[in-house]
């Protein structure tokens, strides 16, 4: 199934943006009376049958629709944005596809990037949804200060995934529905940062026996939450 994105649907537009529109006619050649699915990015999808196909709009008709399914967890990956911006790209592509609902880029003391680009990170998630088959987007929020961000988050069921050789808890022994997960710099957080979260609560968690890249680091966390769901 062919997804297009189309987030004015639920207030009543009947036609794709013009990006849509030319990739639809002019990439997949569909025309006027053929059957197109929509996505509005909060859940819903939408079979529509084109009634005007323009490289510049897409006119449609809606037929049906439907909510995406629920899955029986929240998951927020709070990481810090990697030097090489192809490997951030890559977490938040697979993250998506695996299954995640908030994306926090946090600014360490061992942070090398600290721009991010929302837009460009933005179209990477769309096309991740389109691909994976979700209706739902991620929310991708600005980057912010990891100080900053502690001071503003509720940290319940708040876990910080460090490579300091302290007591940590396996994150599939406390997984939680409603889970927040702190992913560092290469270099790894600061001690400080460290001592900041677990005074404030947060429980320091491993991912495994293996030394992690941050990006790997995120998409393990992503997948060890995903597959316990799926097994229970």
């Amino acid at each position: 199934m062919q997804l297009f994105y189309c987030p004015e649907v639920f207030e009543g537009s009947s036609c794709l943006s013009k990006e849509e529109s030319k990739h639809c006619v002019k990439i997949l050649r569909k025309q006027e009376g053929d059957t197109i699915h929509l996505i509005d990015g909060l859940g819903t999808f939408y079979k529509v049958k084109i009634t005007l196909a323009s490289p510049k709009q897409v006119l449609f008709k809606i037929e049906k629709t439907w909510k995406e399914e629920l899955r029986p967890y929240s998951l927020h990956i709070a990481i810090a944005p990697t030097k090489n911006n192809d490997r951030f790209e890559w977490f938040l592509e697979k993250a998506t596809e695996i299954g995640i609902d908030e994306i926090t880029p946090i600014i360490c003391d061992h942070s090398e990037r600290k721009v991010i680009k929302n837009e460009r990170m933005e179209k990477i998630i769309l096309a991740a949804s389109k691909q994976s088959l979700k209706a739902k987007l991620p929310l991708l929020n600005p980057a912010i200060s990891f100080k900053e961000f502690l001071s503003k988050q509720h940290l319940s069921d708040c876990f910080i995934a460090h490579c300091e050789g302290q007591d940590k808890t396996s994150l599939q022994s406390v997984v939680s529905k409603n889970t927040l997960i702190l992913v560092g710099p290469e270099g790894d957080f600061s001690s400080n940062e460290i001592e900041r979260a677990l005074s404030k609560g947060i429980k320091a968690v491993n991912l495994g026996k293996s030394r992690l890249r941050t990006e790997t680091a995120g998409i393990v966390a992503c997948h060890t939450i995903a597959l316990h769901y799926e097994e229970v």
